[in-house]
């Protein structure tokens, strides 16, 4: 029987992409939702038996709709069904660590690509900055503004062991040229993997997030101050460029950057999940212990991704 992918939010901003590449090279994928007018298997996340019926017969779940419960990974793994997630907060991915079976951890753009930019950033040395430039003008639906919504006013711990705030502590960094983005100030943002890569690495790894606007970062900037301004603040203008660069010690910058960042995130998670198909895990694994930057290069390339090292 050939192998099954199933993409929960299959209907998506990045899942419709997902559920297209997957096609494209020849594996079955199928899109999973609770509308029947867009889903090849009608999935409530919120329903136990519905979850488990939707899981007959399929070899990977990718979690792309924005829901981040446990539960859903640990049903599939209880069934060894690899499983992955394009958007994980920290305390999330610390909760997926814990469960047991084959669960493959910070799959994405950010975690994902940055994580692996950040592993060869850091062989010059540390600290490593990791910064994320996103196109404001490209609506990733409510499963997208929910979640930088929900970081407004949250703190995390810094390497330094302070407590740091989301979208504070500005800080400017060279961006590559390819990427067309005006310079100004980068925030502070708590992205799952730069905790574990501080661990994991052996030196302090911050990341900072900033939008292809400078009114669109600045808007970050003031939810810091007052969540509550994102129910009456409009949208703000921009382009769908978007860049992620790791800058590490002794210079050394890995970049990457193209247009369309939800193609992009399904473009590197069709890669990863066609490992997957090829070379199974049996525990939670991070990505970049895994697969190294080299492995999904050239595959994103061939989807529109620039490479880069040095600006």
């Amino acid at each position: 029987m050939a192998e099954s992918v199933l993409v929960l939010g299959g209907s998506g901003a990045a899942g419709k992409h997902l559920v297209e590449i997957l096609r494209a090279a020849g594996v079955e994928a199928l899109a999973a939702g609770r509308n029947r007018a867009h889903a090849d298997r009608v999935i409530d996340l919120s329903d136990p038996t519905s979850l488990s019926t939707g899981l007959d017969g399929v070899s990977v779940v990718v979690n792309c709709s924005g829901i981040e419960n446990p539960t859903v990974a640990a049903a599939a793994a209880a069934r060894g069904i690899a499983f992955t997630d394009i958007t994980s907060t920290y305390e999330y991915l610390q909760q997926l660590e814990q469960v047991d079976g084959p669960v493959l951890l910070g799959v994405g753009i950010a975690p994902g690509l940055t994580t692996l930019l950040a592993v060869e950033a850091a062989q010059g040395g540390g600290p490593v900055d990791v910064v994320i430039g996103f196109g404001a003008g490209e609506g990733g639906g409510p499963a997208s503004t929910e979640f930088f919504d929900a970081l407004s006013g949250k703190r995390f711990t810094d390497p330094d062991g302070s407590q740091v705030r989301n979208y504070t502590r500005p800080k400017r960094f060279k961006l590559p040229a390819e990427a067309g983005y005006p310079r100004f100030p980068a925030l502070r943002t708590d992205f799952g993997d730069q905790n574990q890569l501080t661990v994991d690495l052996g030196v302090p790894v911050r990341s900072y997030l900033r939008l292809d606007s400078r009114l669109a970062t600045v808007k970050l900037a003031a939810l810091a101050l007052m969540p509550r301004l994102a129910a009456i603040l409009p949208d703000m203008p921009g382009g769908d460029g978007w860049v992620v660069a790791a800058h590490g010690g002794a210079g050394r910058c890995y970049w990457a950057t193209g247009r369309g960042l939800y193609r992009a995130t399904a473009a590197i998670t069709a890669e990863v999940v066609l490992r997957l198909l090829r070379n199974p895990i049996e525990s939670p694994t991070w990505l970049h212990d895994w697969i190294k930057l080299d492995d999904l290069q050239e595959a994103l390339e061939g989807a529109g991704v620039t490479f880069g090292t040095g600006i």
